[in-house]
């Protein structure tokens, strides 16, 4: 099986190529371009680096937030179009659990933050039981140190990562210096790590391109702002 995955959710923009037993090929940017001037040189320069006949691939896996929102619907719309011309399916794969998948059998609590602006971070917690992978909280849209307390009930040390750990580096370990924090390398979204899950997800989770649907968890700003104006009528 190969799947070719996509993950647009953060600054970082990354695309690979993966098969049940490896990463054939990758591509991460995490420059200030937007992601619709480079996801789709990004997947013609992988196609062509690894000489990929596209109608080969078997699945389109993206990742379906949360995320930033114009990076979730540039993401959405590019394997939605892909999806679409190669008569495929797609596997949607949460942005976090992606994130957290980085982190492989260490024994401690897994908490990818990625920034949600105004104090708040997008997380859900996890964990590696008995070879599996599982998710031990819901998906969230909190308060950093309301985040931090909830994870204070746990008995084990937690690793953190995502690209809330440099917004919110001080005030977590003002909370507790034994939390650690994962290396750069594995600190932002990977595509490579979307298609791997997607793997395990493909056995229950394929949806048409019509049905793929995106994860917000909050409004929108102009959504939030709409609403402040409406209520101050």
């Amino acid at each position: 099986m190969k799947i070719l995955a996509i993950d647009t959710t953060s600054l970082a923009a990354s695309v690979a190529l993966v098969d049940e037993k490896k990463t054939i090929a990758e591509f991460t940017t995490n420059y200030k371009k937007t992601h619709s001037q480079t996801i789709m040189p990004m997947l013609e320069y992988l196609k062509n680096m690894v000489e990929l006949d596209i109608n080969t691939v078997d699945y389109i896996a993206c990742s379906s937030g949360p995320g930033s929102f114009t990076g979730l619907r540039i993401g959405a719309a590019t394997a939605k179009g892909l999806a679409f011309a190669l008569n495929k399916k797609i596997i949607p794969v949460p942005t976090l659990d992606a994130l957290a998948y980085n982190i492989f059998m260490n024994g401690q609590i897994i908490a990818p933050i990625m920034d949600a602006r105004r104090n708040q971070v997008y997380t859900a917690f996890y964990k590696w039981e008995d070879d599996k992978f599982i998710r031990i909280s819901e998906y969230m849209a909190d308060d950093i140190k309301l985040v931090l307390k909830k994870l204070s009930r746990f008995d084990k040390n937690v690793v953190f990562l995502g690209d809330g750990v440099e917004v919110y580096k001080d005030i977590i370990i003002e909370f507790n210096s034994n939390f650690i924090f994962a290396p750069s390398h594995i600190n932002a979204q990977r595509a490579s790590a979307v298609g791997a899950l997607a793997m395990e997800y493909a056995r229950s989770g394929v949806v048409d391109p019509k049905d793929f649907e995106l994860i917000y968890l909050r409004k929108s700003q102009a959504e939030r702002e709409f609403d402040e104006r409406e209520k101050s009528i």
